[in-house]
């Protein structure tokens, strides 16, 4: 026990420190940004970010993953403030709260083994660009100055680590940040800056239960709003857990998040903020910082409030123009170009989950149903594949006899396949069907049987079924027909 939180805590202490406190930086305004989208006080999102950041660090199944206010969370909050106010906001919070802790009991964690390679890469290009996309407004007529300084800040980011010693040693983002905050303030530069999001809140966050009447009333407004909530959070928290895997080459337990999920926005929604989940854009910001256990994601919500709290009249000055430099490298640094470059060389049905991945995603800015088209397609697909390796062989074993060897897997995509291989008009006095390399999955496959061997049977055909397996054997005892001359009676009747 020691051990672990030794390795998860402090095996990594000044990378830790160091990527946290970028993390908080670019947290800011996204929070305020996401405030505003949702449309509640900037408060409400900063105090989220830090409740949420916090408690999943001491919580979370992902060291090093950052988790916070999000804007996919936020889009589904639009019309639940707008039509009933922020303390239905709160309440639906705690109740999406409620649904990720049963979903992490209920181990909906490990369905993430369902979604393909092809899908998550998909989510992540279509990340990447929507990243790239948020930074768009900030570019947009604008002075000449703010793309000086995008393009300066980008040259620190990306030529500062080629520095011998130092370079390793500070985080490039940080460096963008403070260099391009200092610069901005000697020169007098008149840009846009985090100041000019949104009032920055004076106070710490306080308990507050929310204010609604405890009644049914209440809970069939905020259901719908917290399923949806609770769904998207964790959807987006379980991608990013996976991406945050492959970045750092070491597992999560996702049931375990999808717990830590739950509990964080229960408290950002004791403490006045909206909910949140894992953010795919920050945690690979601190990953490439250098940020790799829990240390870095308590010191991103903990700075988060210091700075936001105390150091106000600072982090106003920051120049929006650093920021979006930071998001730009993380854009390049999230899309998966190794994606691009194997359109050749992977199978076509890979290349066509990946894209309608990436086209609903950022055409609709959904990411559940991006996720969710993703994975019908590469399902159906899987299906249509699997359903070709399924073959009938037979031959003949005497005059009016003829053994019929089924290899392969039956299911509801080749049990068409599997009934058609028969010839019903041969004339046969005994026919065997050998199943001894076939497996039956489901009723569709156990009701393609019973059809071939009750047509067999109706032109006078002995038939005899061998070498199911214990599997397929349970399951065609269980639902099928043709070996109970009562249901076959029924079955006829029903025709």
């Amino acid at each position: 026990m020691l051990e672990t939180m030794k390795k998860e805590w402090f095996s990594n202490i000044r990378g830790d420190l160091l990527a946290g406190t970028v993390v908080a930086l670019a947290l800011i305004p996204e929070a305020i940004a996401f405030s505003i989208i949702a449309g509640v006080d900037p408060k409400v999102g900063l105090y989220a970010s830090f409740c949420i950041a916090v408690i999943v660090a001491f919580t979370g199944g992902r060291p090093g993953m950052i988790s916070a206010a999000t804007g996919a969370m936020a889009l589904l909050m639009v019309t639940l403030v707008k039509e009933h106010g922020l303390e239905y906001l709160l309440a639906a919070t705690l109740l999406t709260g409620v649904f990720q802790i049963g979903a992490g009991f209920l181990k909906l964690g490990s369905l993430m083994r369902f979604v393909s390679r092809s899908v998550v890469t998909g989510f992540v290009n279509a990340l990447a660009i929507l990243i790239f996309m948020a930074q768009l407004p900030e570019l947009t007529d604008v002075t000449w100055h703010v793309y000086a300084m995008t393009a300066a800040g980008l040259g620190i980011i990306y030529l500062f680590p080629l520095l011998p010693k130092i370079g390793k040693v500070v985080p490039s983002p940080l460096v963008c940040i403070i260099s391009m905050t200092i610069v901005s303030i000697l020169l007098g530069l008149d840009i846009r800056t985090v100041g000019d999001m949104g009032e920055l809140p004076d106070t710490l966050p306080v308990f507050l239960w929310p204010d609604v009447p405890l009644t049914f009333e209440t809970l069939s407004i905020i259901f719908p709003y917290s399923i949806g909530l609770a769904v998207v959070g964790l959807l987006e928290s379980m991608m990013t857990a996976t991406i945050v895997d492959d970045l750092t080459d070491t597992p999560s337990d996702k049931n375990r998040e999808c717990k830590a999920q739950g509990i964080a926005n229960i408290g950002a929604g004791l403490l006045g903020g909206m909910a949140g989940c894992a953010m795919i854009g920050q945690s690979v910001i601190n990953v490439k910082s250098g940020g790799r256990g829990r240390l870095s994601t308590f010191v991103a919500g903990l700075f988060l409030l210091i700075m936001v709290v105390f150091l106000d009249q600072w982090i106003k000055q920051i120049p929006m123009a650093a920021l979006v430099a930071v998001m730009i490298m993380v854009s390049i640094g999230t899309f998966s170009w190794d994606s691009i470059r194997n359109l050749k060389k992977h199978p076509l049905s890979t290349n066509i989950v990946m894209v309608a991945t990436v086209a609903v995603v950022v055409g609709t800015h959904n990411l559940a149903l991006g996720v969710l088209v993703g994975v019908l397609l590469a399902s159906l697909f899987f299906a249509n594949k699997i359903g070709r390796f399924m073959l009938v062989k037979n031959e003949s074993t005497g005059e009016g006899q003829r053994s019929y060897r089924v290899i392969g897997q039956v299911f509801f995509a080749s049990s068409d396949q599997f009934v058609d291989a028969f010839d019903f008009r041969e004339v046969l006095e005994h026919v065997t069907i050998d199943l001894t390399d076939a497996h039956f999955w489901d009723i569709t496959a156990v009701s393609a049987l019973d059809k071939v061997v009750i047509k067999f049977r109706r032109e006078g055909t002995d038939v005899k079924v061998i070498g199911l397996n214990e599997a397929s054997s349970t399951i065609v005892d269980r639902f099928g027909v043709h070996d109970k001359p009562e249901e076959v009676e029924k079955m006829m009747a029903g025709h």
